[in-house]
């Protein structure tokens, strides 16, 4: 990825349908695995809690890659969504977007959690990155990750 421009820019609502897009593009293989692919399910609820100021957008070379959705919840930062574009996939791009927005939990001196579908490969993911699973619910993992660890 080092020979590319990778940008992180605020989101608006024009960039909503591409987000939802996005989204259900990178998620289709990991929610079909578990029988739960549902695009219109997954639009909804990205629908439903969508707020431009909580989001940013990963351009690579000024071509959407991928977008994060990072939540202040006063005791730690929720990263809500992290989805890359799987043309992007296995480049280091989510390595290197993920090292920034721990890079932002520790500036804040917050520990970063998130939930990761069971099953799916985000968990290994997540792991390499030194977040450890805190709570197993449902349909997902629950991580942290802590500057202080």
């Amino acid at each position: 990825m080092s020979s590319v421009k990778i940008d992180v820019k605020e989101v608006t609502i024009q960039d909503l349908e591409s987000l939802i897009a996005l989204r259900i593009k990178a998620m289709q293989p990991s929610l079909e695995a578990v029988g739960r692919f549902d695009p219109q399910r997954a639009r909804e609820r990205f629908v439903k809690g969508f707020d431009a100021k909580q989001c940013s957008k990963i351009l690579v070379d000024n071509q959407l890659a991928g977008f994060y959705v990072l939540i202040d919840r006063k005791d730690h930062l929720w990263l809500d969504h992290l989805y890359i574009d799987p043309c992007f996939q296995g480049t280091g791009l989510g390595s290197t977007v993920l090292k920034n927005v721990q890079n932002i939990a520790t500036n804040a001196n917050q520990v970063l959690r998130l939930g990761a579908l069971k099953d799916s490969r985000a968990n290994q993911f997540y792991l390499t990155h030194g977040f450890d699973c805190i709570a197993v619910e449902e349909w997902d993992n629950i991580y942290q990750w802590s500057h202080l660890s």
